[in-house]
């Protein structure tokens, strides 16, 4: 049973933020720091993991305008468009047939 993912705050400048991600691997924040480093507001999106099963996931955004709480949200918002469209278009097909 997977257990629910739980946001950590680790540091948080004016340009910058820092947040270890519980209960979390690859398969979120791939898409996470891709669309992330899309925007052009971005400077940077990367995440570390010190080691696969005894440390979390850190996720580091660094922004050149705005506020990077900001950008994770407008990534957040697109990967749910992204889903959504992908949801629309599984039951089309489902129904084709």
């Amino acid at each position: 049973m997977r257990k629910d993912m739980q946001l950590k705050l680790i540091e948080k400048e004016k340009d910058t933020i820092k947040f270890e991600i519980e209960n979390s691997d690859n398969t979120l924040l791939i898409p996470l720091v891709e669309e992330l480093n899309k925007d052009e507001a971005v400077e940077y999106a990367k995440y570390t993991i010190k080691h696969p099963t005894l440390d979390n996931p850190v996720l580091v955004v660094k922004v050149k305008k705005g506020k990077p709480q900001a950008a994770v949200k407008r990534a957040i918002k697109r990967l749910e468009k992204v889903v959504d469209d992908l949801e629309v278009q599984f039951e089309k097909e489902v129904k084709k047939k």
